[in-house]
């Protein structure tokens, strides 16, 4: 089934939702509790206070709050108004939030009056000089000192009827942009994804029902939603089969197993570090875990010790595996229910129906079965390009529709993947990719440094974390420890390097690019 020409939209999902579901339980949050009829009139109320706000056909939208109902009520409001959400990273700091703003041009903003210890709007206040297109602020949840509360909101909607609401739903198609996503690049500089509503639905249509999705089902949803795993693969690709959807705003392994038991949880997706967590919580065997179901776990090669620990001892019956991209939709390949546990742990699975997957040589040939090359992506998938960045477009995709991954990888003689090598010299910190380059560049923001230079290296329960070569301006007194209390306040807390080392010079070649292979010798790794 082809589920974007069923859906047509993110926002029609929760029309179609409620006439399949009615009353069935469609979203768990906190205290929160609403069937697929109510989160249908919330979303109508959401809209039409979009369309009050004055959001339209093509707007951006920077959408900054932890996983929650009022996340999932303003991007269907958003969208279901014609507007285009440009999710925000949470830890981001407001420096990388008002670059975001800024080059997606974008007219309003969703955003939490605070969340882990950060208050993004007030934040913000300083940066709205660099903001022309920004002209409203609405805070999630509750009241702001700026802008308009949640409530303010939603009131204003009442001047716009619900047969424009449903009107301005309507004229939505499947080549409508839904979002853009921005991922760091290896320039350093933030980029924009484009992705439609068609092809959202049509990928996470086919993944959910693969991945035996179900109305019987509920699912705690912990990665951000402002990653596609979280919003995703995660509360739409629900909706779309009733899953209820059980929203988490930050991530504790103990509070995550009470909830698996007393929400009767099946399904549950993630990086690895939140199974080793649960895996390894003092208290696991005290709880009830035989709900569990489904899970799929990426972002690092995952080892058959944990694919049995998790049917095991967190008595999941499906554990599998996936790899994909921002700029593919999240999503290329996956393993599939019954492939034996060694294919889930050595490779990503086959290519999803309608997307191709090659592996070529620097010349754009193909290698043979079982060589390594880079990883090439081409299918409905593939984004339409960077936004406001057509240079970066044609660098990534090629003419005849390639998508340049960066990636290292291996195609075996079933067509199963294996990532070898991580985009270029990116690195996973828990389920983020951080990149070297756009570290490097914040970490030069710090008066005292004059060079930096960032590697990723082995954590035992991160996967990796950076650490950073850094060479002192002359006669400045750092340590360390001050460079890592700076990038702390200046920051995402998964970009800020573990470790520092201080050095006189970096290693470098004839045409001054840093050896980052000699950086890694001298660690050891």
């Amino acid at each position: 089934m082809r589920h974007d020409l069923e859906f047509l939209s993110v926002p029609n999902v929760v029309r179609v939702a409620a006439r399949r579901f009615g009353d069935a339980p469609a979203l768990v949050d906190d205290d929160l509790r609403l069937t697929f009829r109510e989160l249908e009139k919330g979303m109508m109320q959401a809209v039409r206070s979009a369309l009050a706000l004055g959001i339209g056909p093509g707007d951006r939208v920077g959408l900054c709050a932890p996983n929650s109902a009022a996340w999932i009520l303003a991007a269907l409001g958003i969208q279901g108004a014609g507007g285009v959400v440009v999710p925000l990273n949470t830890r981001f700091k407001a420096a990388e939030i008002s670059y975001i703003l800024r080059k997606s041009g974008a007219k309003a903003l969703f955003a939490a009056a605070s969340f882990l210890g950060s208050d993004y709007i007030a934040d913000l206040t300083d940066a709205a000089p660099e903001l022309p297109a920004l002209r409203t602020v609405v805070s999630i949840p509750g009241g702001s000192q700026s802008g308009l509360s949640w409530r303010q909101f939603l009131t204003g909607g009442e001047k716009v009827t619900e047969a424009a609401a449903h009107a301005s739903i309507d004229r939505l198609t499947p080549d409508h942009v839904s979002d853009v996503m921005f991922t760091s690049g290896t320039t350093g500089h933030p980029k924009g994804v484009i992705l439609t509503h068609g092809q959202t639905l049509r990928a996470y249509g086919w993944m959910s029902t693969e991945y035996t999705f179900d109305a019987s089902d509920r699912f705690l949803v912990i990665p951000p939603f402002f990653h596609c795993f979280g919003y995703k693969a995660g509360w739409l690709a629900s909706l779309m089969h009733g899953v209820t959807v059980i929203p988490m705003a930050v991530f504790d392994a103990g509070r995550a197993l009470e909830i698996v038991q007393a929400e009767r949880v099946s399904i549950v997706l993630g990086p690895p570090t939140i199974f080793h967590d649960l895996l390894n919580h003092p208290r696991r065997s005290s709880y009830d875990l035989s709900s569990l179901r489904v899970s799929m776990t990426g972002g690092t090669t995952v080892p058959e010790s944990l694919i049995r620990a998790m049917k095991k001892d967190l008595s999941f019956d499906i554990v599998l595996s996936a790899y994909g991209l921002t700029e593919s939709t999240a999503l290329v390949t996956t393993t599939r229910v019954g492939d034996s546990e060694e294919t889930v742990a050595r490779t990503t699975g086959r290519a999803i129906p309608a997307v191709e997957v090659r592996i070529a040589d620097d010349t754009g040939q193909n290698v043979p079965a079982g060589e390594a090359g880079e990883v090439l992506v081409r299918g409905y998938n593939v984004t339409r390009g960077y936004w406001d960045d057509p240079a970066a477009t044609a660098e990534t995709i090629d003419r005849d529709g390639w998508l340049h991954t960066g990636d290292i990888g291996s195609l075996d003689t079933d067509g199963n993947l294996t990532i070898v090598d991580r985009k270029k010299e990116m690195f996973i910190v828990g389920g983020f990719n951080a990149y070297p380059a756009e570290i490097e560049k914040l970490l030069l923001g710090y008066e005292p440094i004059a060079q930096a230079a960032v590697i990723g290296v082995p954590d035992e329960r991160l996967g990796e974390v950076g650490c950073a070569f850094v060479v002192p301006r002359p006669g400045a007194d750092v340590t360390p420890e001050d460079v890592i209390a700076w990038a702390r306040n200046h920051m995402a807390n998964f970009k800020v390097p573990r470790r520092v080392r201080l050095v006189d010079q970096l290693p470098r070649n004839a045409s001054q690019k840093v050896l980052k292979h000699e950086l890694r010798a001298r660690l050891g790794s």
